[in-house]
C-alpha cells in the first residue's frame, strides 16, 4: 500500500509539472489587428463566433513550416481549429486598416528562437467566397530574427500594397529556428 500511495504521488507530481506545462510552450497569436482566431476569444469582445479551439487557444495553430493546405490555410490543418477555415464575405469580423505600413502585434505565450516572421496578403482578383489557398496569397514582407529570442510581445511593421482595397486577408507566419514548426494566424482587414 505504501509502495502505492508513494507512485501515486510521484505521478500526480510528475502530471502536474509536466502535463500542464507543455501547451503553453512556445505559442504566439497577433492582437493587433486582430487576428480571426484572437477576435474570437473573449479578451477581442468575441467579434468572431464559432472558432473552435481558438476561442480558449488563438496560440495553438502550429503545425510544420510550410504547411499551406488548400482549404486550411486559416487552422493550418490543426484538429479543432478547422472553423476558421471557413470563408466568405461575410463570415469573419473585418479590421479596418489602410494601405500603406501597418504596425503589427504577437503576443507570444512564451518566446522561442525564431528564424522569420514571414507576412503574405491576398492577391488582386482574389475570391473571397472560396476555399483559401496558397496561390491566393503574394509575400509582402519577411522578417529575419537570425535564431534570437524574441520578448513576449512583438511589433513589427510591414507594408501594405496600394493596388490592395476592400476585403483581404493577412497570413502572418512565426517560424520557430529549432524546431521543424511554425505558427499561423490569419488577419481579415478591410482596406480603406
Amino acid at each position: 500500500m505504501k509502495k502505492l500511495s508513494s507512485w501515486l504521488i510521484v505521478s500526480i507530481v510528475a502530471f502536474g509539472l509536466f502535463g500542464f506545462a507543455v501547451p503553453g510552450f512556445a505559442h504566439g497569436y497577433i492582437t493587433s489587428p486582430g487576428s480571426r482566431a484572437y477576435l474570437g476569444t473573449a479578451a477581442a469582445g468575441n467579434l468572431n463566433k464559432n472558432v473552435g479551439r481558438a476561442q480558449w487557444e488563438p496560440q495553438s495553430i502550429e503545425a510544420k513550416k510550410n504547411t499551406f493546405v488548400t482549404g486550411k490555410i486559416a487552422s493550418a490543418g490543426v484538429s479543432g481549429f478547422e472553423p476558421l477555415d471557413a470563408q466568405s464575405t461575410s463570415r469573419w469580423h473585418k479590421n479596418v486598416v489602410s494601405s500603406g505600413n501597418l504596425k503589427v502585434s504577437w503576443y507570444l505565450t512564451a518566446p522561442h528562437r525564431t528564424s522569420t516572421w514571414d507576412y503574405y496578403i491576398t492577391k488582386p482578383g482574389w475570391n473571397p467566397n472560396k476555399p483559401l489557398k496558397f496561390g491566393d496569397f503574394e509575400q509582402i514582407k519577411q522578417i529575419d530574427d537570425h535564431g534570437a529570442v524574441p520578448s513576449k510581445v512583438v511589433n513589427q511593421t510591414i507594408s501594405l500594397p496600394n493596388n490592395r482595397k476592400g476585403y483581404n486577408i493577412i497570413l502572418a507566419v512565426w517560424n520557430i529556428s529549432d524546431t521543424v514548426n511554425a505558427f499561423y494566424q490569419v488577419i481579415d482587414v478591410n482596406i480603406k
